[in-house]
């Protein structure tokens, strides 16, 4: 049977923690990482996210000094902070009018959508939910589209996020809420990591 490359993809995927410090990525490879990265699904098609792509050494510098120290944020070639937004109704007009244009949604839906956002976020622990939920769904499609690009990358959930609001200039609406050292693997990365049988996992009704 040919093997799906996708599925390759997910089986050999590892959480990088050692780069090639000399490595860099140009402008367009950031955005394009970036680019990928937003196709991943979101409730409403709210978008609600913002990705910061630290790759200067002082900006590194900053982002390491609240990040614990971890070597990574400075040896890759790009780090990127992916903020998740508090989700906004409003923006939905403007967000789905070219579905609308386009013919694929009733103008009615849309209007339907908006007001199901404005009432299902109106609880701010629900919206802070959603915003962590698309930034973790933009995090993870980042981290397939920088190995489908032949990088490898390292998810950091240990990082003051406080002091990534304060350093960075986030807004009050924006949660930091993972970091992605993205660039190319320097030796002595470990394979992916043993994972748990599905009996322990899986629940089939």
């Amino acid at each position: 049977m040919k093997t799906n490359p996708t599925i390759s993809l997910i089986e050999r995927r590892m959480s990088a923690n050692r780069f090639d410090a000399s490595y860099a990525l140009t402008d367009a490879e950031v955005e394009e990482l970036a680019r990928l990265a937003t196709r991943a699904p979101t409730a409403y098609n709210l978008q609600n996210w913002r990705f910061i792509a630290v790759r200067t050494p002082e900006a590194k510098a900053r982002l390491r000094s609240v990040a614990h120290g971890q070597a990574k944020v400075q040896e890759a070639a790009v780090t990127f902070i992916v903020c998740g937004v508090l989700p906004d109704h409003a923006a939905l007009n403007a967000r789905l009018r070219p579905f609308v244009e386009a013919g694929f949604m009733p103008a009615d839906m849309a209007s339907g959508w908006q007001e199901g956002a404005r009432a299902q976020y109106a609880d701010p622990r629900a919206a802070r939910d959603e915003a962590v939920r698309s930034a973790t769904l933009g995090a993870a499609t980042l981290i397939f589209a920088a190995e489908a690009l032949g990088l490898v990358a390292g998810p950091m959930g240990g990082f003051d996020a406080e002091g990534v609001a304060r350093e960075f200039g986030l807004g009050l609406n924006e949660v930091p809420v993972m970091l992605i050292a993205v660039g190319r693997a320097a030796p002595g990365n470990w394979p992916q990591k043993p994972r748990r049988p599905l009996a322990e996992v899986l629940e089939i009704l």
